[in-house]
């Protein structure tokens, strides 16, 4: 019986893991999730943030046709990973849609993190595109352009051509070496 205890164990970590990424992915009951209020009060605070500590970012953002935040987009795994998080499409500056973002990880990972996620539409072609999906998912639909920042914080917005432009932003900054790849936005009925 002992032989087989090492197998359980891992059997066990791995069920785990699995149930774990499904109830971070799927979304919970109407109760459980953000309000609008909520969520256009929380991406006020992360984009708020983000233009103070990003040189640049305020005026990369009046070029953009469509700004997506996800203020908290929660990654937890133990082999098996999921993520989950609630955000506003805001153009002109005003909210005109809610999403929701997940995706399901395989791989070496443990543990959980939390981090905003933007995403910038530089054309109208792209923030159409996107609008008009039922389900957008990253690398499938379209191609997200990771931006990094220089040694003094600064970005330069004269070499960003791509259609859509992402930042990863954590507790402690701009996070680096992250991917979206997988990441599905999905629309929300929200009031």
């Amino acid at each position: 019986m002992r032989r087989n205890a090492p197998a359980s164990r891992i059997a066990n970590g791995w069920l785990c893991g699995v149930l774990l990424a499904v109830v971070l992915v799927l979304p919970g009951d109407r109760a459980e999730a953000a309000s609008a209020v909520e969520i256009d009060a929380k991406v006020n605070a992360v984009l708020t943030r983000f233009y103070k500590e990003v040189a640049s970012a305020k005026e990369l953002s009046t070029k953009a046709q469509g700004i997506l935040t996800f203020p908290s987009v929660i990654k937890a795994g133990f082999g098996i990973g999921g993520e989950f998080g609630e955000g506003a499409l805001r153009i002109n500056d005003k909210t005109v849609d809610y999403y929701s973002t997940a995706a399901v990880s395989i791989g070496f990972q443990f543990g959980a993190q939390s981090r905003a996620v933007i995403l910038m539409f530089m054309s109208d072609d792209a923030l159409t595109r996107f609008r008009s999906s039922d389900g957008w998912e990253v690398g499938v639909d379209a191609s997200v352009a990771l931006v990094t920042i220089g040694a003094s914080g600064s970005i330069d917005t004269t070499n960003i051509k791509a259609p859509v432009i992402g930042f990863i932003f954590g507790e402690k900054g701009l996070m680096y070496n992250l991917s979206l790849e997988g990441s599905k936005m999905t629309k929300l009925d929200k009031k």
